[in-house]
């Protein structure tokens, strides 16, 4: 479903004649307010450790609950990508990263609350500091280290996590040395 169809009145006036003006957007009639649909910002942590083993997360919650992820999230309002990816980091590992290196992005599709939620996921690659202790939190029921030959990609339960993860081993001796 567009997501402009969950919208049946206007966010500013309250009116019903809150009609369709464009594929990305709403007008209300009455007031004149425009509404445009557009993605989400997310961020996803591609965190390494010295061996190259990326870290790995489990889904505490829906959507796709148990299945593999990365570690991330959205971004907040008044904060900048970086931000809200070192806020993320923090909240599911206890890990605290500086110098995080912004990678690609890649469109998603997230049901959350089942609305479905247009978003950019920002891929950012991590190195997890020397000696740090690690510690599933938040949105995370436990985390783990994988050699990327051994990754399953099928196992992630997000596709945009699946075609990230496909791009960064298509590239991963270019992405590993900037480690």
């Amino acid at each position: 479903m567009h997501p402009l169809a969950s919208f049946s009145f206007c966010p500013r006036c309250g009116s019903s004649a809150f009609l369709i003006h464009n594929e990305k957007s709403k007008c209300c009639q009455k007031c004149g307010f425009v509404y445009y649909a557009n993605a989400c910002s997310a961020t996803v942590a591609l965190l390494f450790n010295k061996k190259n083993e990326l870290l790995v997360s489990r889904r505490a919650h829906d959507p796709a609950k148990g299945t593999l992820d990365l570690v991330g999230g959205f971004v907040d309002m008044d904060e900048t990508a970086e931000e809200g990816l070192l806020r993320e980091i923090k909240e599911e590992t206890t890990l605290t990263v500086v110098a995080p290196i912004y990678l690609f992005s890649r469109p998603n599709l997230y049901v959350y609350s089942s609305f479905e939620v247009h978003t950019v996921d920002l891929f950012y690659l991590c190195k997890v500091p020397d000696g740090a202790q690690i510690e599933a939190n938040d949105d995370v029921s436990d985390l783990f280290f994988v050699p990327l030959e051994e990754l399953q990609i099928a196992d992630f339960g997000l596709q945009s996590i699946r075609n990230g993860l496909q791009h960064v081993l298509k590239n991963k001796d270019t992405y590993l040395s900037l480690l």
